[in-house]
């Protein structure tokens, strides 16, 4: 697609990137990239850097698919070495963006587990800082959502995991990690659109992301004393496998994006450059703010 080969070129948003009606495309969670149709644009072939993020050390989660991969490669473009996490079932995908970062010149360190365990999130901090010589960008984007329509068929047992990873996992993560970040260090959550504006069928999605806002809100007052920034990036409806694996219906799939004033979804590569600035010394006097990035769906 022309608009995928030139991220610069000025150009009409609304035609950029397809939008509904989508196929029906069910895949079990938590699903693979790979397999969608139309196949989500990362930024594989269109990124390019500038040296923003030159000699830096990132861990990404959620980095096989969706935005995190976008933010994996943009980053690698603009001169960060990365640790990727992701889910073992999510290899093959994760294989592709370890091979884009080395091809971009710089250090990939895969390390596939889940961040629903806090023994795990402490064990991926510590790689991290030992096989990149160091950490000093955070990005959580890893996420769980399970479309359920009602309260009464919405399990403890979901519930309790989407905090696990949503939330717990930020928690843990972040405090892993706060020991070893420098003056200049920045954390980067990722909430959503459904902490302002809660589809009735994410629930506990929705109850998470107003969690993390909060979280990111509070942490970013706490820390800065030490130089180190907080924000958080709350898209709207992206193309990404965690829709067409539970995340929606398979009727929403077929028009995920149509209720967004673009009336198309977001695709991950156009959110990329927006961790690109949180992470860079060009956002030096950002800290504890949301940025949307909605289709026209605008937070609060």
């Amino acid at each position: 697609m022309d608009s995928t080969s030139n991220q610069f070129r000025m150009q009409n948003p609304l035609p950029q990137y397809p939008g509904p009606e989508f196929d029906r495309q069910p895949q079990k969670a938590p699903g693979l990239a790979s397999e969608m149709s139309p196949k989500p644009d990362h930024g594989e072939t269109s990124y390019r850097g500038f040296g923003r993020l030159e000699g830096r050390h990132a861990l990404i989660t959620g980095a096989d698919s969706g935005i995190g991969r976008a933010v994996a490669i943009a980053f690698a473009r603009e001169g960060a070495d990365v640790a990727l996490n992701y889910l073992p079932q999510e290899e093959s995908d994760a294989r592709e963006v370890v091979a884009l970062i080395e091809e971009a010149g710089r250090k990939a360190v895969p390390l596939p587990g889940d961040i629903s365990d806090e023994s795990f999130c402490q064990q991926l901090v510590a790689l991290s800082v030992d096989r990149l010589g160091g950490l000093d960008i955070l990005v959580n984007v890893a996420g769980k959502q399970v479309s359920v329509d009602s309260i009464a068929d919405l399990s403890t047992e979901q519930f309790e995991a989407t905090f696990r990873t949503n939330v717990f996992a930020m928690f843990w993560l972040c405090k892993a990690a706060l020991p070893h970040m420098p003056p200049g260090g920045t954390i980067i959550n990722t909430t959503s659109i459904q902490s302002y504006q809660p589809s009735p069928h994410l629930l506990d999605y929705a109850s998470t992301k107003g969690a993390i806002t909060a979280f990111t809100h509070g942490l970013a007052k706490q820390v800065i004393d030490r130089g180190i920034r907080v924000n958080a990036v709350a898209p709207g409806p992206v193309w990404t496998p965690l829709q067409p694996s539970g995340g929606q219906s398979q009727e929403k799939v077929q028009q995920f994006g149509s209720e967004a004033p673009m009336k198309r979804p977001g695709q991950p590569a156009e959110l990329a450059p927006i961790y690109v600035v949180l992470a860079s010394q060009e956002s030096s006097f950002v800290t504890g703010e949301v940025y949307g990035v909605t289709g026209g769906n605008h937070l609060p």
